[in-house]
């Protein structure tokens, strides 16, 4: 294995992992609350789930990058190439902001979808309003995906 093809694993690494630690926090802070709020109101479940569930999709993102890339490179076909290190950078490069960008919003999504269920909980019309605020960290996500796809589809040439 060249010193490339480990630098664009790390790349790989990076998307998936950064935003599935990300979706993983933001996940289990809001489903706290929503266990606790729960507790006393167990009928609502149906109305915290889409709250519950909304910072996992950062992890979705950085998956699919990774797989992007895997895909980018021929690794699944077994036509590994040898890369350089400037590719192998290139390749990172390409990664990284779904990473990041996932990892952070992931976290703060949780907080704003668990604030979210303790509003909801005492005012239950507006759960609604609680997604929408959710909704809006996620646009940040979407950006990170957005750039780190336009980068692996168009930027990496092996």
């Amino acid at each position: 294995m060249t010193i490339g093809l480990f630098i664009a694993g790390m790349g790989i690494f990076i998307s998936v992992v950064l935003a599935g630690i990300g979706s993983a926090v933001g996940i289990g802070l809001a489903g706290q609350v929503a266990a606790g709020v729960m507790s006393e109101d167990p009928k609502n479940f149906g109305k915290y789930l889409m709250l519950i569930a909304l910072p996992g999709t950062q992890g979705i993102y950085g998956f699919v990058i990774g797989f992007l890339v895997i895909m980018k490179l021929g690794i699944l076909t077994g036509t590994v190439p040898s890369l350089s290190i400037a590719q192998g950078l290139n390749v990172f490069a390409a990664a990284a902001p779904i990473g990041f960008a996932g990892l952070v919003s992931a976290i703060h999504q949780g907080k704003v979808c668990a604030a979210g269920i303790e509003m909801a909980a005492k005012q239950p019309s507006d759960v609604g309003k609680a997604l929408v605020m959710g909704v809006f960290v996620e646009f940040y996500a979407v950006l990170g995906l957005l750039i780190s796809f336009f980068l692996v589809w168009f930027g990496i040439n092996l």
